[in-house]
């Protein structure tokens, strides 16, 4: 996408913050704000509302996000199409990935990368995110797709796709006519989480802190190291569990999990390519191009 304003515009809606959009650009938060003006100015709208400390979009800032995301897809399209047309892509590419990500969303796309170029060998570890980040560090891999909030020192981040988590309980039992539960009702609940490191309790430890929750004050009955694990575990017991909406595609449809709303939690994320230099390696970054077209 040519128009920079339009970047920034996409960075603060997805992120709802003006603050993390100046980070994901590199810019400063004044910047972030005079493009908005800019683009209020050009649409003689406002695009975003304050509600008490949150942001949030207006109806015309939400018309403008769609718009503009499918500009960006397009656009990221074209840029790839292009670039096939100049280049031979082959080699080795050795990826790193967050456990969520490497089970539930890279394997489709891996089989379509792999299917369109034959030529390319990969190889997937799968960790936890910082430890998939420690691999990217030591060379281990030449690229990496985590879920921290966090950022470390060293490494530069690319966006991949959005994510949600959602709180999942079995159809039957203790919790069968919950239909919601605020982040204070959570503290009563038996759980079972991910381990230290995870990104995904890096999420969940950020929303509750902001209504003054620590993760320590969490009923946590167990903590497995593989989302896979914990919906067994779900599947067969009172806990309820915080994963990925892209880990319970196949539970929802079949009925074996439901999804119990949160009411007053908001827990999104980012998927993201992580890389040692400024610039990812050739294959790295032909496969970050296929795989944001591709999602």
């Amino acid at each position: 996408m040519d128009d920079f304003r339009l970047k920034v515009f996409v960075a603060a809606a997805r992120t709802l913050s003006f603050t993390r959009a100046a980070a994901q650009l590199c810019i400063s938060q004044p910047a972030v704000s005079k493009h908005i003006r800019e683009l209020e100015s050009r649409y003689k709208v406002p695009l975003f509302a304050r509600r008490g400390s949150r942001l949030e979009l207006t109806d015309a800032g939400a018309t403008l996000f769609a718009a503009a995301e499918r500009l960006a897809d397009d656009y990221r399209r074209l840029e790839y199409e292009m670039s096939l047309c100049t280049s031979r892509v082959e080699g080795e590419l050795r990826l790193g990935a967050s456990t969520t990500v490497s089970q539930y969303v890279l394997p489709p796309v891996l089989a379509r990368f792999t299917a369109r170029f034959p030529g390319v060998r990969v190889s997937l570890l799968s960790d936890n995110s910082d430890r998939i980040e420690q691999a990217l560090l030591r060379g281990g891999v030449d690229l990496g797709v985590v879920e921290s909030v966090s950022r470390h020192q060293g490494l530069h981040y690319t966006l991949f796709r959005p994510d949600e988590l959602v709180l999942v309980a079995r159809p039957g039992g203790r919790f069968a006519r919950v239909e919601s539960v605020t982040a204070v009702q959570l503290c009563d609940i038996p759980l079972v989480l991910r381990e230290s490191g995870s990104g995904t309790l890096e999420v969940i430890a950020s929303a509750l802190g902001a209504h003054g929750i620590r993760l320590s004050q969490l009923n946590v009955v167990m903590r497995l190291g593989t989302t896979e694990g914990i919906k067994a575990f779900v599947r067969h017991s009172d806990a309820m569990a915080i994963v990925s909406v892209a880990s319970v595609v196949d539970e929802l449809r079949s009925g074996l999990l439901r999804i119990v709303d949160f009411g007053d939690l908001t827990l999104t994320r980012d998927f993201l390519f992580v890389h040692a230099a400024a610039e990812p390696p050739r294959l790295a970054g032909q496969f970050i191009d296929f795989a944001r077209v591709d999602a």
